[in-house]
C-alpha cells in the first residue's frame, strides 16, 4: 500500500487552501513487514495535469498541485481534491502511484504530537533558525542533543531550514521516527482508538476504519530496523530559476526526471539503490519542462 502523506502549510483548521509543505510517499509492505518513506522536494518543477482550462496552467512547483486541487481554488475536477491532484502529478511525472492519501495541517500536527505526550528527539547538530527576517527568538534555536518536544516545538523544528531543504528533510525524519516510537509505546498504543477518535474530522484522508485497522494491526509487528527513510543524493539537484506565469521568476530544482523515475521504480519494488541506477526511459506521456532562459 502506497500512502501519500502531506504536511500542509495551512494554519487554519481546514483544508480549503495551503501548499504541500511536505510531500512523502509511505510504502507499507504487509508481507515483510516493512515501511519505506520517500520525500519529494516541494520545489520540483512539474507538469500538473487536468487544470489547463484554468488560466492555461500546465506546470508549476510540486507543492502547488495540492493547492490548485483543494476547494479554495477548485481547479481540479477529479477525485481526491488537492491530494488527488498531487497524486496524479507524482504519477505522471515520476511514475509514483498512490493508493490512499493523508494530509495534515499545522494545527492538527500539533494536536497529534501533544496527544501522545510529546516526542523525544536527539539532534546530532544544532538547528539555528534565528535571523533578521525570522527574528531572534530562542524558540527558533535547538541545541545539539536530547530534547522533549511538545507539538508546537516539533512543528517549528520541522519547518526550520537554516541548513537547506535536504537537512530539513533529515530533521523531519528524526521527528517522524520519534513520533513512531511514541505511537508504539505500550502506554500510548492502548489509547490509539481514543486518539484517532479525537482527531476525527481534523485530517484530510480517503482512508476509512478498515485501512486504519490494517495499519494498527501491522504497527506492533514492525521493528525500527524495518522502517527505512529513503534520501535522495543531494548532488542530483541544482538550484536554478524559471519564469513561471503564476509565480514569476521563481526558484526550482534542475534535476534529471529520468533519474528520479529510476529511483522511484526501485522504491516501488521495496528497494533503494546505494548508487544511482541507470536512468529510465522517460514516459511518452510526460511533457518535458521547457528549457530555461
Amino acid at each position: 500500500m502506497n500512502i501519500l502523506a502531506i504536511g500542509t502549510d495551512s494554519r487554519a483548521n481546514s483544508y480549503l487552501y495551503g501548499l504541500a509543505d511536505v510531500t512523502r510517499v509511505v510504502r507499507v509492505d504487509f508481507v515483510s513487514p516493512k515501511v519505506m518513506l520517500l520525500d519529494f522536494p516541494r520545489d520540483l518543477y512539474v507538469e500538473i495535469p487536468e487544470i489547463s482550462h484554468h488560466y492555461g496552467i500546465t506546470h508549476g512547483k510540486l507543492n502547488q498541485a495540492y493547492l490548485y486541487g483543494n476547494p479554495g481554488f477548485g481547479y481540479y475536477d477529479g477525485p481526491g481534491q488537492g491530494p488527488g491532484l498531487l497524486a496524479r502529478t507524482l504519477e505522471l511525472n515520476f511514475g509514483m502511484p498512490s493508493d490512499h492519501y493523508l494530509a495534515v495541517n499545522m494545527p492538527t500536527f500539533v494536536k497529534i504530537v501533544d496527544a501522545v505526550g510529546g516526542i523525544d528527539i536527539d539532534l546530532p547538530y544544532a538547528v539555528d533558525g534565528r535571523s533578521e527576517e525570522a527574528g531572534y527568538s530562542s524558540l527558533l534555536y535547538f541545541h545539539a542533543g536530547i530534547h522533549h518536544l511538545n507539538g508546537t516545538q516539533a512543528l517549528v523544528l520541522g519547518r526550520l531550514r537554516p541548513n537547506g531543504v535536504f537537512e530539513r528533510s533529515k530533521q523531519q525524519n528524526l521527528i517522524l521516527a520519534a513520533l513512531r516510537d511514541r505511537l508504539l509505546a505500550p502506554s500510548v498504543l492502548q489509547n490509539l482508538p481514543a486518539i484517532f477518535s479525537a482527531l476525527s474530522g481534523s485530517v484530510q484522508t480517503d482512508m476509512g476504519l478498515e485501512q486504519l485497522g490494517w495499519l494498527s494491526c501491522l504497527a506492533p509487528k514492525i521493528t525500527k530496523e524495518n522502517i527505512f527513510f529513503a534520501t535522495w543524493p543531494e548532488t542530483m539537484f541544482v538550484g536554478t530559476r524559471v519564469d513561471d506565469p503564476i509565480l514569476g521568476w521563481t526558484f526550482i530544482w534542475d534535476v534529471d526526471f529520468r533519474l528520479i523515475r529510476a529511483y522511484v521504480a526501485a522504491f516501488n519494488n521495496g528497494l533503494w539503490p546505494s548508487t544511482p541506477p541507470p536512468a529510465a526511459v522517460p514516459s511518452p506521456t510526460l511533457t518535458q519542462i521547457p528549457d530555461l532562459p
